[in-house]
């Protein structure tokens, strides 16, 4: 059913708003993928901070144009469904990565990230990206071992020195 000139601009200016707060935007092919798994997948989405559309291609290209996602444009052919990551650059492509796993007929197209486009084979690059909170982990364990290693270094200098004296 062919949409109204209002409800074409309104679709653009929604995906145009989200486009604006992403961090990472994630195309996918949905084609084949029953409707209760899509509802599980949009569910996981909301949880994880992702926004999903659905959208004709032609529309897809006007919302995008003139942002840094504009590279994907390419990319829209076929069925087209477009996640926006607002919390953090990895959440769509890791979410779409679990879902793929368990649905062989859900296919990523690209991905892209500050304007980059990133082949769906390098899904990987932002899928393992690390939160925010496991940034912060891995900065405190090398902070810990670096200043356990000082600790270490200190003493051994005291030894040495005690040893001097000593002879």
């Amino acid at each position: 059913m062919p949409l109204a000139l209002e409800g074409k601009k309104a679709i653009v200016a929604e995906v145009s708003e989200a486009a604006k707060g992403a961090l990472s935007v994630v195309v996918a092919d949905s084609r084949g993928v029953t409707v209760g798994k899509m509802t599980d997948l949009r569910k996981q989405a909301r949880e994880n901070g992702v926004q999903i559309r659905v959208v004709r291609n032609t529309l897809a290209r006007r919302a995008l144009s003139g942002t840094q996602w504009e590279c994907l444009s390419e990319s829209f052919v076929g069925p087209t469904l477009l996640a926006f990551s607002t919390e953090h650059p990895g959440a769509a492509a890791r979410l779409f990565k679990e879902f793929g796993k368990d649905e062989k007929n859900f296919e990523v197209k690209a991905l892209a990230y500050e304007g980059e486009l990133i082949p769906a084979s390098d899904i990987d690059r932002l899928a393992t990206l690390p939160t925010y909170d496991e940034a912060i982990a891995k900065l405190m364990s090398v902070m810990k071992e670096a200043s356990a290693g000082k600790l270490v270094r200190t003493l051994a200098a005291l030894r040495d020195q005690k040893q001097e004296e000593a002879a």
